[in-house]
């Protein structure tokens, strides 16, 4: 179970620093509307995520239990996660402009029920999210082995995004300062780059999975932790 919470760690880290519309929404409603009113638009977002865990998870359950080890879905998930990286990367080369004008733009809610129903509808539209969690549900279909490990996995990348955006939310006038569209520019391409990174190391792992339990074996031998 321990290993599941650490292997959830950086994919919720990634998570809360994957820079859109909700990122830009969050720390413009906490730096001037306060942390109250941008903790309630973040719920409205977890929920939004909750309810796509939800159908990522019951649309794949039974196809995850046919392949748990089959080293095709690893390659799946990892074509999955490529390809997203892939198009984030190439998206956000040419979208300095949009980047620039959505740094500018941002519509604040000022009543809180609307400001919940806003995080949860931004987030709820972008259809990326979904396909994202359901990269989520594959690799920790891959990296957990007990019972209840995807569930310990998804609902850690969940606590570690929202805690994650917890400081984003006290931090926020000094962090919306030095978040210059040059910086977010060079940030969203580097995210791209680590999620499609992590996509390669899904497809290694998927061709050699003799090599993958090898490696695994070691690691565990040699592991403080049991």
């Amino acid at each position: 179970m321990f290993n599941d919470i650490l292997s959830a760690i950086p994919f919720g880290i990634i998570l809360a620093f994957t820079i859109g519309p909700v990122f830009f929404v969050l720390l413009e409603t906490s730096a001037t509307k306060g942390f109250k009113s941008a903790l309630i638009f973040d719920l409205g977002v977890v929920l939004a995520d909750i309810v796509f865990i939800l159908i990522a998870f019951f649309s794949t359950n039974k196809l995850l239990e046919k392949v748990k080890d089959d080293p095709s879905f690893l390659i799946f998930g990892g074509v999955l996660l490529f390809v997203y990286g892939l198009i984030s990367f190439i998206k956000t080369s040419k979208s300095f402009r949009d980047i620039v004008k959505e740094y500018h733009k941002i519509d604040i809610q000022k009543k809180y029920g609307k400001l919940f129903l806003k995080g949860f509808l931004l987030n709820f539209i972008n259809i990326g999210v979904l396909l994202g969690w359901v990269a989520f549900i594959v690799i920790g279909n891959s990296l957990t082995e007990s019972k209840d490990g995807l569930l310990v996995f998804l609902s850690s990348i969940l606590i570690v995004y929202f805690l994650v955006d917890l400081i984003k939310m006290s931090l926020a006038k000094k962090l919306k300062s030095r978040l210059t569209p040059r910086r977010i520019f060079k940030t969203k391409k580097i995210i791209a780059l680590v999620i499609l990174g992590f996509g390669v190391l899904l497809l290694v792992q998927g061709f050699f999975p003799k090599e993958k339990e090898m490696i695994k074996a070691r690691f565990e031998k040699i592991s403080p932790i049991k």
